[in-house]
Order: structure tokens, then C-alpha cells, then sequence
């Protein structure tokens, strides 16, 4: 994050007004010193003392920067407080990009991301922004200039199922609608790489036999009969985000990754399991609940990104495993404190089991792990060039 001294506090100055932002590039320091929205962000501060020249290269805010966007391909994470976001963002920087977080409430927000990245990893960030969700102008502030937006979520559900509504489903729906018509107005590239769940495309009131794969989505009655609220929230906020980005002419990729595991199988992340597995046991009995490593799916964001420009494109299904026996189901809620919640404690009906213990498996992953395969041999053959070279 750029800092003007290392003794200081950090400032991010956010302005809305267009009219002075017009202003504020025919003269910088006027602007400054008139910003109508200040937002004063403390934390630890690891870096030393910038010098002159490099004091007046650094701008913590979203609308400008002296690096140029062009050569260092800044990006744009949204949510930077929840827990998927923080491992992309790790990700990005890992990868040399200049990335741009937004947050939603600056006091509450801030205080979370900077308990989930690092001091160091905290410092390169390009800015904090903070944009409502539900204000398009805001996000467009946020976006401009950026190569690409990863949007992982529009709310952060720290009160499990009970804090994830109905009302939740609209609103993000809503957001969705908001990102990719930002991107749209505001992005130098119009790319966006869009969070989506498993859980939008394996709710169904009929009994699917064979694989289900990118091609098939959740039914948005059956979720909201049985008032399966994170479900139907992803399933209509992708179903809007891809006929937003066909309208407004965005290039967009889906991840629809399952139940995220912090850092391995049964250790899953407590805030992000509850609601996720709301209807778990019917998961479970229909062989659809698959997990996969934090990690892992932020590196698929950022290789789904990468691969763009060879060709990636549509929804791709992210996960590792599929918890397929019973001990693997008890592990799992006794972990998260839900005991009995899936296995029934331990009375699955017989038609779900097979005769090892094992409940069938019906997810398909293949095509992401084609992509993954790609990126990696891209890789390989760029580091022997620059071996050879």
C-alpha cells in the first residue's frame, strides 16, 4: 500500500463527486486539501521512511496512481475482508500484480483484512477503497483503470445461516449487477472474474442421474421452497452477472468453487461452512458435497484469469474431493460443531450408501483441471525460455 511516511497513519481518500474529480486532475493538491470524504485507516507500519521523490509517487486512493496500469496490470479484489478474498489477494501479489481492494464498512472492514493478510502484504497494496456494494458511481471509482475485477462476494455472512436472508439473496443479486456494469464503465480492460458457488448448480427437485458439470444450474423455486438462501443468492447473482456482462459487452469467467477448507480436509472455515451447508445432509445423500483447499481456489481465480488470454471462458467447477463416506461426514461436523447435522447421526438411508460405506459421486471438475494443466505447462515452457535465455 503506498505510504507517505512510515510514522504516520494511512489515508485513503475517497471522492465521489465526478465534478471534482474533473477538478482534482487539472489540480492535484487543491483537491487534497478540499476532499469531501476522508477516511483514516490505522494500522502497523513495517516500511521505512519514503523519500521525496517516491512520497510523490505513491496515492492511496482510487482514482489515481503514478504507476501506469498498462505495464503493471492493476486488478481490483472486492470484499477484501472475507476470508476467499485475502487468498486471492495473497495470490495476486505473489504474482507481481498491483492490486486495488475495496471494503465495505471502512472501521469494521479494515480491521478484519488486516487480521487476515499480513503486515508486508498489507503494505504492497496499491489501496484500500472503500465502495458501497449497492453504489454503482462508488464501485466505478474503485474499478477504474483496472486490467480485471475479481468479485468473491457481496456480503460477508459472520452469523451463519440465520445472517444469510432472503433478503441477502436480492441484495446480492443486486451487486452482481452493479460489478459488472462498473467493470463495464470504469475498468481500462473489461474483464471480470465472478465467485460463484457449487451450490449453483446442484439444486434441483428432480433426482439428476450421471454428471453434473458446467452446464447444469440449481433451480431457483426449489432453493427458495426450502429456503436454501446462499443457493439461490449465487445461482440468480451468476445468472445476472453473465446476462449483464453479455449486454454490456464484459468479458467474464465464473469459479464455482464448494465448501472452502481452511487449511485441509475436515478443517473447514467455520463462517463460510454454516451457510454454505444449510440442506448438507441432502448434499451428502445425493453425493454433490465436495470440498476443496482455500488455497487451491485462489490459484484457480488467478490461473482462470491468466488463461483468459488464451481462451478461458464460461464457468468452471472447483473443488478437490467429495465427501463420499460417513466417517468423512462425521469428522466434518464434528469440526464445525454440527454434530448429527449431515450424517443423521450416523442413519443415512441404505439407497445412498453402497456396500463399502461410499455415497456416489456425480460432480465433474474436468474441465478446470484441463485449464490447470494448460497454465502449468505454459509455465514450464516460460521458465525454460528464460533458462535458455
Amino acid at each position: 500500500m503506498c505510504l507517505t511516511h512510515a510514522t504516520t497513519p494511512v489515508y485513503i481518500y475517497i471522492e465521489r463527486d465526478r465534478e471534482r474529480e474533473r477538478e482534482r486532475e487539472r489540480n492535484r493538491e487543491m483537491i487534497m486539501e478540499n476532499c469531501r470524504e476522508e477516511v483514516v485507516l490505522s494500522k502497523p507500519l513495517l516500511l521505512p521512511s519514503f523519500k521525496e521523490e517516491q512520497q510523490r509517487k505513491c496515492v492511496g486512493n482510487a482514482f489515481g496512481s503514478s504507476l501506469n496500469a498498462r505495464e503493471r496490470k492493476l486488478v481490483c479484489v472486492t470484499s477484501g475482508n472475507s476470508y476467499l478474498s485475502s487468498h486471492i489477494v495473497r495470490e495476486l501479489l505473489a504474482g507481481g500484480y498491483l492490486v486495488r481492494v475495496t471494503i465495505q464498512k471502512e472501521a469494521v472492514d479494515f480491521g478484519v483484512m488486516n487480521e487476515l493478510l499480513r503486515d508486508e502484504e498489507m503494505n504492497q497494496l496499491e489501496s484500500v477503497v472503500v465502495a458501497k456494494m449497492g453504489d454503482l458511481d462508488s464501485l466505478c471509482d474503485a474499478f477504474r483503470g483496472c486490467h480485471a475485477v475479481f468479485h468473491t462476494s457481496s456480503f460477508i455472512d459472520i452469523h451463519g445461516v440465520s445472517g444469510y436472508s432472503e433478503w441477502m439473496a436480492f441484495l446480492e443479486t443486486e451487486a452482481a449487477r452493479n460489478v459488472i456494469e462498473a467493470c463495464c464503465r470504469a475498468a481500462y480492460v473489461k474483464r471480470c472474474v465472478f465467485t460463484s458457488s457449487l451450490l449453483a448448480s446442484i439444486w434441483t427437485d428432480d433426482d439428476r442421474t450421471g454428471i453434473i458439470d458446467e452446464s447444469c444450474w440449481s433451480d431457483e423455486e426449489f432453493c427458495r421452497d426450502r429456503k436454501l438462501w446462499l443457493a439461490m443468492g449465487k445461482t440468480a447473482a451468476e445468472k445476472v452477472a453473465w446476462s449483464k456482462s453479455q449486454e454490456m459487452k464484459v468479458k467474464l469467467v465464473t469459479v464455482c468453487p464448494g465448501l472452502l477448507m481452511a487449511p485441509s480436509f475436515p478443517n473447514a472455515h467455520t463462517e463460510t461452512s454454516v451457510p454454505y451447508l444449510k440442506g448438507g445432509r441432502m448434499m451428502l445423500q445425493r453425493g454433490v458435497l465436495a470440498t476443496n483447499d482455500i488455497s487451491k481456489v485462489a490459484k484457480a481465480h488467478v490461473h482462470v484469469y491468466e488463461e483468459m488470454d488464451y481462451g478461458a471462458c464460461g464457468r468452471y467447477f472447483c473443488f478437490e474431493r467429495v465427501v463420499r463416506r460417513l466417517d468423512e461426514a462425521i469428522q466434518l461436523e464434528n469440526n464445525l460443531k454440527m454434530h448429527g447435522q449431515l450424517s443423521g447421526g450416523g442413519n443415512l438411508p441404505s439407497s445412498t450408501q453402497e456396500t463399502d460405506g461410499e455415497i456416489q459421486i456425480s460432480l465433474s471438475n474436468s474441465k478446470l483441471a484441463k485449464l490447470m494443466l494448460r497454465a502449468s505447462q505454459r509455465s514450464s515452457c516460460k521458465q525454460s525460455s528464460l533458462i535458455a535465455a
